[in-house]
């Protein structure tokens, strides 16, 4: 089973990128994003991709323009996701081959991203739409569209979250901040796993 989480690592640096993600493969998360603003970011994601790869879906976040998609593609990675709604990042995403999920905050922008051929939609900042506003999205939107909620959202309230239709999380400073260890990570990892598999299986 394949664990609608995905772990941004927002801050994250080379030299701890290889231990972090073994942790978070451990505990069960195989979805791990990298943030563009992160410290020389294509160089860390292109070392996580030859170290797992072939264990987990690598990819970068807060990809805001084609160019970073071409780079990203250049260096293996498999999944790109954006706080925004751009057409031409899609596009370029998917004729990369690569996995997309845009941020949304409304219905326009739900359909603009699946006309453009996203592969999920990310909402974001998700305690701003809230639990309220993913029903009454997901209301209108093609079944079977996968939602993950990005930003405020947490072991607490999956369940709640869950019982509006979402399919999965994104989870940073819940994960990972700058600071924290091997073993920081290691436990929230693990209890935001028992926290999802409570509600989803």
């Amino acid at each position: 089973m394949t664990r609608e989480i995905i772990a941004i690592l927002r801050g994250i640096q080379q030299h701890e990128i290889c231990e972090i993600a073994d942790v978070l493969i451990n505990a069960g998360i195989i979805k791990i994003e990298v943030p563009l603003n992160s410290p020389d970011p294509f160089a860390t994601i292109a070392r996580l991709v030859e170290h797992a790869g072939e264990r987990a879906l690598v990819g970068a976040g807060t990809v805001l323009d084609t160019d970073a998609v071409k780079r990203l593609a250049g260096i293996g990675a498999q999944m790109v996701v954006s706080p925004d709604t751009n057409a031409a990042v899609i596009s370029a995403t998917k004729a990369a081959g690569m996995l997309s999920y845009p941020g949304i905050m409304t219905p326009t922008e739900c359909f603009a991203a699946l006309r453009a051929g996203a592969d999920g939609i990310k909402l974001f900042p998700a305690f701003k739409l809230g639990i309220d506003g993913l029903a009454a999205v997901k209301s209108v939107l093609p079944v079977g569209t996968k939602t993950y909620a990005v930003g405020g959202v947490g072991p607490a309230n999956f369940g709640d979250w869950q019982a509006a239709g979402i399919t999965g999380f994104g989870i940073g400073s819940g994960i990972y901040k700058v600071g924290f260890g091997v073993q920081d990570v290691a436990t929230r990892a693990h209890d935001i796993v028992s926290a999802y598999d409570k509600v989803f299986l």
